[in-house]
């Protein structure tokens, strides 16, 4: 009976006792900096003791209280997990101690100042230095302000390399379990790679913002000639005051309808290409890739000048030089004793001109809300597939429809070419009209059914495909 009572309470006493089994380890942080604290006082919330490794071991009120600080060796000898939160030039300090950090988890958080600044990455530089360790690089794309802050969203995501899988997978469980998300990336040949990346200013944002750039100063000297030029020279008229507002709003709407047309030119170009040669496995030309990848860019940009179009149109009313003219034209009828009867065919065009106009926006605002992170990772790939094609394609005949329709009859009157000048407008109309053109061509079941054979891997001349793959790797190599 004493026994039975005994086996209970021993019992009860192991339900009440914590589970150690979910206890973290030890980590230790070389580092005392702002982003060595910060790190530690996120793993400390996440649950993991830290011991900080320092030159000078007395407490400042900058530590979290609940880390321990002490000297570089002792701290390396309580955890299997080591932060290196100190730059590339002070890594000297961790010759003499190679042997307490042999078997040891480094983890190398460090960036440089410029691309490619050393021969080899800071990791490759630790691992020489300490020839015993696992290295494995992270953290470096996160900064200390996020930590701090909380603010993760648009820095979640960890790069991760190393060439011991082992030490990659602890270092990757401490990323999850700090709410972000780890990206294996490889052996320690990626860290070069990974720190650059913090370094690049917007790459893939460059080849769109030159071209708008270029395309938006072309325009606005093309629409200065016409607009500005033209008048002054033959009717005297100083119309200098449309480049505040008129200017801009024929430029922007004319640069949104362009760049969503460049979005989808390269998959036809892809498409035609894939036709001729027969096979989806020849890669495209390196512009043709670039090109491809920056599309997310371009159809961004793009939006921003559709939006900066809608905010020019409705300032139109409150503006001086259209108010004048409304109320000079009620003037000159009311002297003229005459009354404008309503025009039953311009009424359609402006409505319509209009309506193709709003739906248009909306459904470019819609793929713009889709190309975000955090509500593409929620849809399918044929979801998103149906909006940023099927969806972009409406977008596009919509768009191009609202500047057909604005012009109406402009298109054949000679005023219209100033200078044999056609308006900007219709400049416009050449991309997108060749990519819906070319498009609705494609579309037909006798080029549309062999491109989607291709595309599941079909080849037209297998052999001449692996003759071609054979002599690409054997020149590689």
């Amino acid at each position: 009976m004493a026994e039975k009572a005994m086996n209970k309470n021993s019992s009860n006493i192991m339900a009440l006792a914590p589970n150690t089994s979910n206890k973290r380890e030890t980590v230790c942080i070389f580092g005392t900096g702002d982003f060595g604290r910060a790190l530690g006082h996120k793993m400390i919330q996440a649950g993991y003791p830290i011991v900080f490794g320092s030159r000078s071991t007395q407490t400042s009120s900058l530590i979290p209280k609940d880390a321990e600080v002490l000297s570089h060796a002792e701290a390396a000898q309580k955890a299997a997990i080591i932060i290196i939160a100190i730059q590339r030039q002070h890594y000297n300090f961790l010759t003499p101690l190679a042997e307490v950090l042999h078997g040891k988890v480094l983890v190398d958080v460090s960036n440089n100042l410029k691309i490619n600044q050393y021969p080899e990455s800071n990791t490759e530089y630790l691992a020489h230095l300490v020839p015993g360790a696992k290295v494995v690089k992270a953290f470096n794309t996160v900064s200390a302000w996020a930590l701090q802050s909380g603010t993760l969203d648009a820095s979640r995501q960890v790069f991760v390399c190393g060439d011991d899988m082992e030490a990659k997978q602890m270092v990757m469980d401490i990323v999850r379990a700090l709410g972000l998300t780890p990206l294996d990336k490889g052996s320690l040949l990626a860290a070069q790679e990974i720190e650059n990346y913090p370094l690049q200013l917007f790459p893939m944002w460059k080849f769109p913002i030159i071209l708008s750039f270029c395309l938006t100063a072309f325009f606005f000297f093309y629409c200065v000639i016409r607009d500005i030029i033209y008048p002054h020279v033959y009717e005297n008229q100083d119309f200098s005051f449309f480049i505040a507002i008129s200017i801009p709003n024929r430029i922007c709407p004319i640069l949104a309808l362009i760049l969503l047309a460049l979005v989808y030119l390269p998959g036809i170009f892809a498409a035609i290409l894939q036709l001729y040669r027969g096979t989806k496995y020849h890669r495209f030309p390196d512009w043709l890739d670039k090109w491809m990848l920056c599309r997310k860019q371009l159809g961004l940009v793009a939006l921003a000048f559709a939006c900066l179009h809608v905010l020019y149109t409705l300032v139109i009313p409150i503006r001086y030089f259209v108010r004048w003219r409304i109320s000079s034209y009620i003037i000159s009828q009311v002297l003229n004793n005459q009354t404008q009867p309503l025009d039953n065919t311009n009424a359609w065009i402006s409505d319509s001109y209009l309506a193709l106009g709003i739906l248009g926006f909306f459904l470019f605002v819609l793929l713009g809300i889709t190309s975000l992170p955090s509500v593409s990772n929620n849809v399918n790939w044929r979801e998103f597939r149906f909006v940023q094609s099927k969806l972009g394609y409406l977008t596009l005949i919509l768009c191009t429809a609202h500047t057909l329709f604005y012009g109406g009859k402009r298109f054949l009157s000679p005023s219209s070419y100033r200078w044999y000048l056609p308006n900007a407008y219709m400049l416009s109309l050449i991309v997108p009209c060749m990519v819906l053109v070319v498009k609705f061509v494609l579309i037909f079941p006798c080029l549309d059914k062999p491109l989607t054979r291709i595309r599941q891997g079909w080849e037209r001349n297998p052999q001449h495909s692996a003759q071609s793959n054979y002599i690409i790797n054997k020149s590689a190599v």
